[in-house]
């Protein structure tokens, strides 16, 4: 048996896992958290609950092959600890895989959720098979997970993937701290930013918006709600759309370039809106990157879907008892 936490700003996740004989990882049972509480109270909730669901299977700790923590960054992957995540006030310098082998007596493996969801990917969904693989978030944020040459790479300090950190722009939605980002065009908040500015704009001359019926809705406008309205055909949601595919385009197109991948797999918003992004994104991916490496690089939505978080912590509680 294996046990996970998905740690989150929102809502953590504890996961209990198996993988069978096939090597093939299943979700055992699952408890969703919001992410409420001051730090250590929050960590011992999380740790009551995978005690409960321990108990719950007739198993005792002593069955428990390992543990995964999937968390925001940054963090120390080595040494376990997280380090002042931005949408964790407060999980400062936290060293949560020692706490985690304290609480239950196995070895733990944290890793940034882009990562290890990468991981998940190349093991289990849409990389299989793949030796040179990219996997981006797309989701609250925007985040890579790299696998190279058959390994995962995560720079000098824990930060290789930031992607969601490039400028793509001089001006335009914020995110990751920095207006024009690739973050800022190309995840949930980034959408919503983007749609709120193109409102605002069509509301102020005097035309209409079929999805928000005045400036002051414009906080109710999400990424969702813009997606919602433009499969029903309205050409400022598909006009918002196009313009983040433009930028994923773009972004892709310096990843090509950079690291020639064999396939780049996409998840959160892009499978749920791959019609209204794929057309321009592959248009512009056409004429940035290099010929070879484009032609090189499949582009795919994730497999896993929804589950990749989940997955995500059980792989690496795998990797962690093996450790």
């Amino acid at each position: 048996m294996l046990l996970g936490f998905d740690i989150g700003g929102t809502k953590c996740a504890v996961i209990l896992g198996k993988k069978d004989n096939a090597e093939k990882i299943s979700i055992i049972e699952k408890v969703v958290l919001p992410t409420n509480l001051p730090v250590h109270k929050m960590i011992e909730a999380l740790f009551n609950t995978a005690d409960t669901l321990i108990k719950g299977t007739d198993a005792a700790n002593n069955d428990l092959g390992g543990i995964g923590i999937c968390c925001g960054g940054p963090l120390n992957s080595k040494h376990g600890v997280i380090l002042s995540p931005p949408n964790l006030p407060g999980w400062d310098n936290i060293p949560i895989a020692e706490m985690a082998e304290k609480r239950f007596g196995k070895k733990a493996f944290l890793q940034n959720d882009a990562n290890a969801c990468a991981i998940a990917e190349w093991k289990f969904g849409a990389g299989m098979g793949y030796r040179n693989t990219i996997f981006l978030t797309f989701g609250t944020g925007m985040g890579a997970g790299l696998i190279l040459n058959g390994n995962l790479y995560s720079g000098t300090t824990d930060g290789a993937g930031e992607v969601g950190h490039t400028r793509l722009a001089d001006i335009g939605p914020v995110g990751f701290g920095k207006a024009g980002s690739f973050e800022g065009f190309c995840s949930g908040g980034g959408i919503a930013q983007l749609g709120q500015m193109k409102i605002r704009e069509k509301i102020q001359m005097g035309e209409s918006v079929s999805f928000c019926n005045g400036l002051d809705e414009l906080s109710l406008i999400t990424a969702k709600s813009v997606a919602e309205a433009a499969y029903r055909g309205d050409s400022v949601a598909i006009d918002i759309y196009e313009t983040s595919a433009r930028y994923l385009g773009k972004g892709l197109a310096l990843l090509i370039d950079i690291l020639n991948p064999e396939i780049i797999i996409i998840g959160g918003i892009y499978k749920k809106t791959q019609s209204l992004i794929e057309p321009i994104m592959k248009e512009v991916i056409e004429k940035e990157a290099l010929p070879g490496a484009s032609k090189a690089c499949k582009i795919v939505p994730s497999l896993l879907g929804d589950n990749i978080g989940d997955i995500a912590a059980i792989v690496l509680a795998d990797m962690g008892c093996k450790s």
